[in-house]
């Protein structure tokens, strides 16, 4: 029996998943399936566990300083998964891609500024916009036949009417797009021609499923790096999101220091050594889990895709080139998006509605496959009598 295999109860763990449902989405029940909130129903690796309680043994819980170690774990992860060469002068840490990704629009940009986002889109990144008092620009992703392209023409159009900076999301959350080279390069060339900030959060670099590669923007020549700012973290990776870490990697020094600066402004230059020690020991030793899981995931992608070809053939799935997400295509039942969660609620399925990701994700939903194979089966046979046609 694989490890991934094994059901954890998660409830009143405080589990934003699973315990939160009704404060979050207004829902209850002891039979509601959460597939929304994207973190794992897996345990961490046993070495990441042995570590914390090895480091939890010792008692004491001082002030501490980041260690070389944690630097040089970050390089060689890059090097040995994404084959880009980083370095450690580059790396700062904070509590959160969304928290330091707030800190670069507060540091690069000014009130009522527009920032151009794509969307179906991480809802996250427009409340940051507008909880800081800019605006969200919209450069719609273009969708053909369940593939997600880049509008390029539209994003140029964008930045030719003053946007100041592209949170781009690479690779891509909800559709799982895994941008290539190319793509990469041409959006990094616009924002050169158009002196725009580029803030690309990578955070699900690390779940890029085979075949498909990941092409970091870090790995662009150092001509179209000068305003950037990349994010990244262990947290979606390892399954560690409550440790609350990340990594900002910024290539130009005197950017760099200036964000340094301003978290240290806001007291945020900190952290917690539990956390590091964490993401340490889950980039040095935790490689051969990653490979295990991501093959543990593919199994599970496939088994929806079989799922949704022979029982629900009317909803469309492109299988994910990156993450664990699911992105459902419901727009031939003809249901408002209302109606469609709804259906979905009374089987007592909980997804992520795609409306939540912006206009573009009306009749769509999310679901979250990084779950025991038991568990999925137990979904697909609620999905099943959610989203059956009415005859």
């Amino acid at each position: 029996m694989n490890s991934f295999d094994n059901t954890i109860n998660r409830r009143n763990t405080g589990s934003v998943k699973w315990d939160f449902m009704e404060q979050k989405l207004g829902l209850e029940g002891s039979d509601l399936l959460p597939m929304w909130v994207s973190d794992y129903d897996f345990q961490a690796p046993q070495q990441v566990l042995d570590r914390l309680a090895q480091d939890i043994a010792h008692g004491i819980f001082g002030y501490s300083e980041r260690q070389d170690d944690y630097y040089q774990a970050v390089i060689d992860w890059f090097k040995n998964q994404h084959n880009t060469d980083i370095e450690k002068e580059w790396i700062t840490t904070i509590h959160g891609v969304l928290p330091g990704i707030a800190m670069a629009l507060q540091m690069l940009t000014q009130v009522n500024d527009q920032i151009v986002i794509q969307s179906p889109g991480y809802g996250s990144f427009r409340k940051i916009i507008e909880l800081n008092d800019r605006r969200v620009l919209n450069n719609p992703l273009i969708e053909s036949d369940g593939h997600y392209q880049l509008d390029f023409a539209h994003l140029e159009d964008c930045f030719a009417s003053g946007a100041k900076a592209l949170i781009f999301c690479n690779p891509h959350n909800p559709t799982g797009r895994a941008w290539n080279e190319q793509e990469i390069m041409q959006v990094a060339e616009l924002c050169k021609k158009h002196d725009v900030w580029l803030i690309s959060d990578e955070i699900w670099s690390d779940l890029t499923l085979t075949p498909n590669v990941f092409h970091s923007t870090l790995s662009l020549p150092s001509s179209l790096t000068n305003k950037l700012i990349v994010a990244t973290a262990a947290s979606k990776t390892f399954g560690l999101s409550s440790l609350r870490i990340s990594n900002f990697i910024i290539p130009n020094s005197e950017l760099k220091e200036q964000f340094v600066r301003r978290l240290d402004a806001h007291g945020m230059d900190c952290f917690n050594s539990l956390s590091m020690s964490a993401a340490t020991t889950a980039y040095h030793e935790c490689e051969t889990w990653l490979m295990d899981l991501k093959h543990y995931l593919q199994d599970n992608i496939e088994t929806l895709n079989g799922f949704i070809k022979t029982e629900l053939p009317h909803i469309r799935f492109t299988k994910p080139e990156a993450t664990y997400l699911a992105w459902l295509d419901c727009r031939a039942m003809k249901l408002s998006d209302a109606e469609l969660e709804r259906k979905l609620i009374a089987t007592g399925i909980v997804p992520s509605m795609g409306c939540a990701f912006g206009e573009e994700g009306s009749g769509f939903i999310r679901l979250n496959l990084g779950c025991p194979a038991e568990v999925l089966a137990d979904a697909l046979v609620r999905l099943k009598v959610a989203l059956a046609v009415e005859k």
